[in-house]
């Protein structure tokens, strides 16, 4: 008599917890969402001081558009924070008043790039390790939304040179 066996036992990986399977468990992306958030609050403070005390009618429309999006992030990312359950940052990163201190918009535009950058390798080193697939998605959208706008500044960096 042959009995029909399965060839190998019930699979419970997507039960598993997120930590087991490789993925950053949630007191780690809660910590990075809140430094990811305090960074993008002091950006979008530096783009906001920036955009006032531009002369250059290009610069201020980059900074205008620069601040709009830190908002938007900062935003963004305090949701999550509040849907995973806890309490977003409300301090404002130390890049804020380091970069107040860059009297010359070009090279403050440029350390603000440098500071975009930072985001950028935050979020491709945190983004492979989020399984939260509408965190994942969103933490990509800002990731491209970075890029971007280091772009936009690079550009903008180059032609005032």
């Amino acid at each position: 008599m042959t009995v029909n066996e399965p060839s190998s036992p019930v699979c419970y990986a997507s039960e598993a917890d997120d930590i087991y399977m490789g993925f950053a468990g949630r007191e780690e992306i809660l910590a990075a969402l809140n430094e990811l958030l305090e960074a993008e609050r002091a950006g979008a403070r530096v783009a906001l001081a920036s955009t006032k005390s531009a002369n250059d009618p290009d610069y201020a429309e980059l900074m205008r558009s620069v601040r709009a999006d830190e908002a938007r992030w900062c935003a963004m990312l305090s949701r999550q924070i509040r849907r995973l359950g806890a309490a977003p940052s409300r301090k404002t990163g130390a890049f804020y008043k380091k970069a107040l201190a860059i009297p010359d918009p070009l090279e403050r535009l440029a350390f603000l790039n440098r500071g975009q950058a930072w985001v950028v390798r935050k979020l491709e080193s945190l983004t492979p390790r989020v399984r939260d697939e509408a965190l994942h998605a969103d933490l990509r959208e800002m990731l491209e939304s970075h890029r971007v706008n280091i772009d936009r500044a690079a550009a903008h960096l180059e032609a005032e040179h």
